[in-house]
């Protein structure tokens, strides 16, 4: 693995960061103790937020307790209070959401009601679609983003009808720092200079990203992090190997506001990782790049127009086995992508009927270009090919008194092409020799959604709204055989897209001034009912080998997802819970992974605020989940389908100084549980996975 020297620079940057900032005071977890005390006196009679609540920050679309389906934001609050802790454990906390975790991998596989890999939910970063999509002992759809960058979350569960959508069950946008999260007020400049230690494997990791406005039409932000750590050991002191990495990521972008009206964005990151995983060493390169537009004359509702451009190349690349060989070494996986969107948003009345209409238009377009290994560059189980998106939307939302009438329409359109070779053996009866792929389809799907704001705390909706996922390049032209040789593989192009068909009903309730006069309770709950038509999975041939197929029938998916806050200011609350019912098909594991939830899922995060400014907080993160169905149509006859369930405790501390230096400890898995995650899977490990008690302890200066 390689190591690069880049330690000593941001252990310098943290050094000069920390004895700058070596007055401090405390604050409320949200803000600085000074912003808040002159946010109290200028907003008098406001109340607090709960930390799962949008604080106003521009990286959320909209509160999710203000809107009618269920979207979920993960704010700078909570990644703050996680601070050294993986993607992963972020989302597990949102309703509906989980991932498909392997330690060795640090790649993000996001999961929504049980639905994960290929597409089906749309991962971005800076909204640019990731779809490297990997076909072996690992989901089958990865998205490589640094957490030290993260200033939020947005998830989205079900149909997304505008920019962003085209998966099957939701989408999440992994944002990273922009000019306004890091300079407050009428200050020129602002930043974050990090350091994060730990035991058991944790190593440091430190970060530095900073944000200058050069007057007011020109603002830039760069910045860089490190990590690198170590195998950990689980809940009975067993190291789980091959869980070390070396990270180092940049990030630049560039902010132009020639007025009011106008808005241009620059934005890159790299990211380069290396790690073990899948059996092999590996090196991960991502690149993302945007150049996004917003035009909106203040005097004009009719215009509200966006449009963004983008590129993102990933190239993953094989070493050695750990033995120093292995017959898929140098495999080389690249995944070029480039797209774009265009939309624009129209208000306006008809009579006494306020009318609110986003339409557009968006295209990515991605070419896989694989090299099996260095012994045979052609034939491995990872198929080139070439895949376009094309996505046409409208969504107009009609209000008339208490109700909101929002129609939906989205034609999403796919073309697939590629070539490979296949032998006489294979299932579909194709001829023995090359062959080739030149397909395209195209689906309209129809949404509406009816909401009632029966009160200003009350908000109940339903929905039905329809999806499609075209099927991949992996899917369509996997082939060659498991290494020893004692499987093939074999390609289907004759894959049809998924369907699915859902309702769901739910409720917003906002109460502001519950039991004392500054604070406020939040609540959101659904119902879903997904029934989902050619759902694709591996599944055996009749002599025995492996290819993707259409399952027959029709997929029921259900379940209830509740997020709930209260925020008092000296104590503070959120939690949520997931319960889901399934009949999805069991697959081949191995030829990607387990994709069902827990029937039930809770997570909470109970805390208090303590002394002048509240300028301590303390607090607990509880997460429990029930067995979940490993989901494999290769259980052993008498073994259990199941994984046992299991329950963490995590406490944590933060404590705010003067001139925004802050230090927070934490302890996770308080009581060392030996556990494996729920959707988490190592390629032939006999051990439990999840990872032992752990002490950390970051250091921050925000300036």
């Amino acid at each position: 693995m390689v190591v690069r020297n880049s330690r000593s620079l941001l252990l310098a940057c943290t050094a000069m960061a920390l004895l700058s900032h070596s007055s401090v005071s405390f604050a409320q977890s949200a803000a600085p103790a000074e912003q808040q005390s002159d946010d109290q006196q200028a907003k008098e009679g406001e109340t607090f937020l709960s930390p799962i609540i949008v604080k106003g920050s521009r990286k959320a679309a909209s509160d999710p307790y203000d809107t009618a389906g269920p979207s979920s934001t993960v704010t700078a609050d909570q990644i703050d209070l996680q601070s050294g802790q993986e993607t992963d454990d972020l989302l597990r906390g949102v309703p509906g959401t989980s991932t498909a975790n392997n330690p060795q991998n640090p790649g993000v596989a996001v999961n929504i009601r049980g639905f994960e890999g290929s597409g089906r939910v749309n991962m971005m970063i800076d909204g640019v679609r990731q779809n490297f999509r990997f076909t072996g002992h690992e989901a089958q759809g990865l998205t490589y983003v640094d957490p030290a960058f993260l200033a939020g979350i947005d998830i989205t569960r079900g149909a997304v009808n505008g920019v962003g959508g085209g998966g099957l069950v939701g989408s999440v946008n992994f944002q990273t720092y922009n000019v306004d999260d890091l300079i407050e007020g009428d200050k020129s400049y602002g930043g974050i200079v990090s350091a994060t230690t730990g035991d058991n494997g944790m190593g440091w990791s430190e970060s530095a990203v900073g944000a200058y406005r050069f007057n007011d039409v020109f603002a830039v932000v760069g910045g860089i992090s490190k990590s690198d750590p170590k195998n950990f050991d689980n809940g009975d002191g067993v190291e789980v190997p091959f869980t070390e990495e070396d990270l180092i990521s940049g990030l630049l972008k560039a902010e132009i506001t020639p007025n009011a009206e106008n808005t241009i964005r620059l934005g890159g990151l790299t990211y380069d990782n290396d790690f073990f995983a899948n059996s092999y060493y590996q090196n991960l390169k991502n690149k993302t790049f945007s150049a996004t537009y917003e035009y909106k004359p203040g005097d004009n509702d009719l215009i509200d127009f966006k449009t963004g451009f983008y590129y993102n190349r990933l190239k993953m690349t094989y070493d050695t086995n750990a033995t120093g060989g292995g017959s898929a070494a140098g495999r080389e996986i690249t995944d070029t992508g480039i797209g774009f969107d265009v939309s624009n948003t129209s208000k306006f009345d008809l009579g006494d009927i306020s009318v609110s209409s986003n339409y557009g238009v968006e295209y990515f377009h991605d070419d896989y270009d694989v090299k099996n290994s260095t012994a045979q560059p052609a034939g491995g189980v990872n198929g080139s090919g070439k895949n376009g998106t094309l996505g046409v939307f409208n969504s107009t939302t009609f209000t008339y008194g208490i109700a909101d009438l929002t129609l939906g329409l989205r034609y999403d359109h796919f073309d697939l092409s590629g070539s490979g070779a296949v032998t006489a053996l294979n299932p579909l009866g194709m001829p023995a020799g090359p062959y080739s792929v030149d397909r395209s389809d195209g689906r309209l799907d129809p949404s509406v959604t009816l909401a009632v704001n029966a009160t200003d705390w009350l908000q109940p909706y339903v929905t039905y709204a329809e999806t499609m996922r075209a099927p991949t390049i992996n899917e369509t032209f996997v082939g060659g055989d498991h290494p020893g040789g004692f499987m093939a593989f074999f390609p289907n192009p004759f894959l049809e897209p998924e369907v699915s068909k859902g309702w769901e009903i739910g409720a917003n309730i906002k109460v502001d001034g519950l039991f004392d006069s500054g604070d406020s309770f939040r609540f959101k709950a659904n119902y879903f009912y997904d029934r989902v038509d050619n759902y694709i999975t591996a599944a055996f041939t009749p002599m025995g080998g492996v290819y993707f197929v259409n399952n027959p029938g029709t997929s029921t998916v259900q379940g209830i997802e509740i997020q709930a806050g209260y925020d008092a200011g000296f104590v503070f609350g959120d939690l949520s819970y997931t319960h889901t019912d399934t009949d999805l098909p069991s697959q081949v594991n191995g030829f990607g992974v387990q994709s069902y939830l827990p029937d039930d899922i809770f997570t909470a995060t109970l805390g208090a605020r303590f002394l002048e400014d509240q300028r301590l907080t303390v607090g607990t993160r509880l997460y429990a989940a029930s067995r979940a169905n490993i989901g494999d149509v290769n259980v052993a006859a008498g073994a259990s389908p199941y994984k046992p369930g299991y329950g963490l405790v995590d406490l944590f501390a933060n404590y705010k100084f003067e001139k925004g230096f802050e230090v927070t400890a934490s302890v996770t898995n308080v009581f060392d549980k030996a556990y494996t995650p729920a959707s988490s899977t190592i390629a032939g490990s006999a051990v439990e996975t999840g990872r032992g008690r752990t002490f950390m302890l970051t250091a921050k200066a925000k300036f």
